[in-house]
């Protein structure tokens, strides 16, 4: 099997810091946030605009790897469910998937709103949400 190498590009900046009592998803309650991206990285800024939404890629470094099943929502009366099948943060490759709204830019430092990431969550990429005019 091949092996993929991923840099993080940055972090996470939240008050979220313990897993167990984030919000599974940004509409139940997840804080604005920052991410804080690397020197080298910050050409890579240019074009982000207050008031646009972006996707968000971050790992999930406290994930479980070895999961493949679980009960949906940690919920005991649900059947286990591959993980493919979940919104999961333990999974094989735990990468996150955001959809976060841009508040603010200052230097390497980018204000969201709505990140259920917990604090030091190393970022991937961010990329553009496609829209019907972009």
């Amino acid at each position: 099997m091949t092996a993929y190498t991923l840099r993080p590009i940055g972090h996470v900046e939240s008050t979220l810091t313990d897993r167990a009592s984030a919000p599974r998803q940004p509409d139940e309650g997840a804080p604005d946030a920052w991410l804080v991206f690397d020197d080298p990285y910050l050409p890579a800024l240019d074009g982000l605009v207050p008031g646009t939404d972006v996707l968000l890629l971050t790992w999930l470094h406290g994930a479980d790897r070895r999961t493949l099943t679980v009960r949906p929502r940690g919920d005991a009366t649900r059947p286990l469910t591959g993980v493919f099948a979940t919104r999961s943060p333990d999974r094989p490759n735990p990468i996150g998937l955001h959809r976060v709204h841009i508040l603010s830019l200052a230097g390497p430092r980018v204000h969201v709103r709505n990140l259920e990431a917990i604090d030091a969550t190393p970022i991937l990429d961010v990329k553009p949400l496609l829209t019907r005019d972009r």
